[in-house]
């Protein structure tokens, strides 16, 4: 099975900004171990601004660009070199990718993204994919990578995509506010009743929100892939999706 993993900042990080270490560790090894099985495994990640942001030793994130794009340089090779060492540790070579909305959408740099992404798949390498916030001045303002990992995973042809985040899944209502929410565990149809429950901006270290996640689930399932929303507080749940039981919230492709 081909899939892409998309895991958020809440993942990766402490609210310092600062690594869990614990989280990423398990991460790794489980992703490892999903390749040793003989998956294919793209992981789309977060986290360089946040990473920065810990590195850096600062309060808050940069609400100015220059201050967002000195963040993720610092901390993109904080992240990058911190997974190159895990995955190192179970004999897996991993392949930065970083991009901008311009090589997904021109169609010569999109083709020679999908060439290489193919190359590396056939080279048993973990390509690690995240937006270039460096030098993508609008990107860092309006992008996301729940929408990236879902443009990947229609790119690639990818049977499965799936976004951990610090939340179960979807809900009929916020869970933080309401305590009679229940999770959803499976949409056939997103209509506006579904995207109305899209909520506001996730985390104050992160870009994303549940409005991100189910626009990736928009693109995916229209492409005739499958997504599923997880927390990714608890990685093990990688093993249960392989394992074919119903976990977080599952969009389901249209057919």
């Amino acid at each position: 099975m081909k899939v892409v993993i998309k895991v958020g900042t809440s993942t990766l990080a402490h609210a310092t900004g600062r690594l869990n270490i614990k989280r990423i560790e398990l991460l790794c090894k489980i992703l490892s171990d999903l390749k040793n099985a003989g998956h294919e495994v793209i992981l789309v990640s977060s986290g360089a601004i946040g990473m920065g942001v810990g590195k850096l030793g600062l309060t808050a994130r940069p609400s100015d660009t220059a201050g967002k794009q000195a963040a993720a340089a610092v901390g993109q090779c904080e992240l990058m070199y911190t997974y190159d060492k895990l995955f190192a540790e179970y004999n897996h070579t991993v392949a930065q990718i970083l991009l901008t909305a311009e090589d997904l959408r021109q169609e010569k740099r999109h083709l020679n993204f999908e060439n290489t992404m193919k190359k590396l798949l056939e080279m048993q390498v973990l390509p690690i994919i995240n937006e270039n916030d460096t030098v993508a001045t609008e990107e860092i303002e309006i992008g996301d990578n729940d929408t990236l990992a879902a443009i990947v995973a229609v790119s690639v042809e990818a049977d499965l995509l799936i976004l951990l985040s610090d939340i179960d899944g979807l809900y009929t209502a916020d869970p933080h506010k309401d305590p009679n929410a229940r999770l959803i565990s499976r949409v056939d149809t997103i209509d506006e009743s579904i995207l109305a429950l899209g909520g506001g901006k996730g985390s104050s270290l992160g870009t994303g929100g549940m409005q991100t996640k189910l626009r990736a689930a928009q693109i995916t399932t229209e492409a005739g892939c499958d997504m599923i929303i997880a927390n990714g507080a608890v990685p093990e749940h990688l093993y249960e999706i392989f394992d074919g039981k119903d976990i977080g919230t599952r969009f389901v492709a249209a057919k």
